[in-house]
């Protein structure tokens, strides 16, 4: 893999993840940016490896006034990644404006740029969860994180630049180092905070008569399993366009709640509580990943079970005194 990466939101959940795989495979010569502020971000850097750190705005500024070094590719990662942040125009400038900007630079100058989408573009599902230009162009995102990151893919569809480039559509990534995401954190780290403190796991009851409590579905994916895959659109750059990165196989919020007692080696007991009515016409009953284009990759690792992930994340990292990769 060429050296000198750029890795926007490097300090964030994902981009510590990626941090830390392209370390084990002996790659330092990194840049990192991202947006520190008051958040313990930092502490997912501890024990990374990298050249030199700049914050997003400085990198910015500094990239299009051609005051740094050669750059052979950008993994742009770095987002406001809420989705009950209503503040539409932080969105809009964080999500849309800073990535067309990197897209512009990176086409300028011949550099690989992958960066991330989302599943939030898929809104309810009606439409489905292909990544074909003609799905793309029909979606409808339930709130404004999902439409800020459909601005984006909607524009770099038009511009034709989706030939040269790839855009991730992560679905449900849970593992070490989301700690700093507050409310935004996976259910595994919450429910384990939950199961230690009250010995039970709270879900949303349903509020469809087709999906019974517990019974509403995601794509589930471990964040090694989808850091694997980012390196993979790093360094094949037969990859171009959109592509989403999940399990490919939709499971219940149950299943992952049995799965996270297993790991504790205790017995699921599991409360079901009320949603507030602010996402009850928001709230997406069932996601699931079309894979089909890594179905057809023979020679890709098979990604780990939810089963098999969950133990991994709870027994190895939340259930230790260093949680951190």
């Amino acid at each position: 893999m060429p050296t000198m990466w750029v890795i926007t939101g490097g300090a964030g959940f994902i981009g510590s993840a990626l941090l830390w795989k392209l370390n084990q495979e002996g790659l330092d010569d990194l840049l990192v940016v991202d947006r520190l502020e008051s958040s313990e971000k930092w502490k997912n850097l501890r024990a990374a490896r990298f050249r030199d750190y700049l914050e997003a705005d400085d990198f910015l500024a500094r990239l299009e006034a051609g005051r740094w070094g050669k750059v052979q590719g950008i993994v742009h990662l770095g987002a406001n990644s809420s989705t009950t942040d209503m503040d539409a125009s932080s969105l809009i400038r964080n999500n849309y404006e800073y990535t067309k900007r990197l897209a512009q630079w990176a086409l300028r100058k011949n550099v690989r740029f992958v960066y991330a989408s989302s599943a939030a573009t898929y809104g309810d599902g009606q439409f489905g969860y292909k990544t074909d230009d003609q799905t793309t162009q029909k979606l409808l995102p339930l709130n404004v994180y999902g439409y800020s990151k459909q601005m984006f893919d909607l524009w770099a569809l038009r511009q034709g630049v989706l030939k040269e480039f790839v855009g991730i559509k992560f679905f449900n990534i849970y593992g070490p180092n989301e700690y700093h995401k507050g409310d935004m954190r996976s259910l595994v780290a919450k429910a384990y905070e939950q199961i230690q403190r009250d010995g039970c796991v709270r879900l949303f009851r349903s509020y469809r008569p087709d999906y019974k409590d517990g019974e509403q579905k995601r794509d589930f994916l471990y964040v090694k399993d989808a850091v694997d895959t980012v390196c993979e659109f790093m360094t094949n750059k037969t990859y171009k366009g959109l592509y989403n990165v999940g399990s490919g196989k939709a499971r219940t919020w149950n299943d992952l709640a049995a799965a996270i007692f297993a790991a504790l080696g205790k017995s699921p007991r599991i409360d079901y509580i009320a949603m507030p009515e602010s996402l009850r016409l928001k709230y997406q009953y069932r996601t699931e990943a079309d894979m089909e284009w890594r179905k057809k990759n023979k020679k890709a690792k098979p990604f780990l079970s939810l089963e098999e992930g969950v133990r991994d994340y709870v027994q190895n990292y939340l259930n230790t005194e260093n949680p951190y990769l």
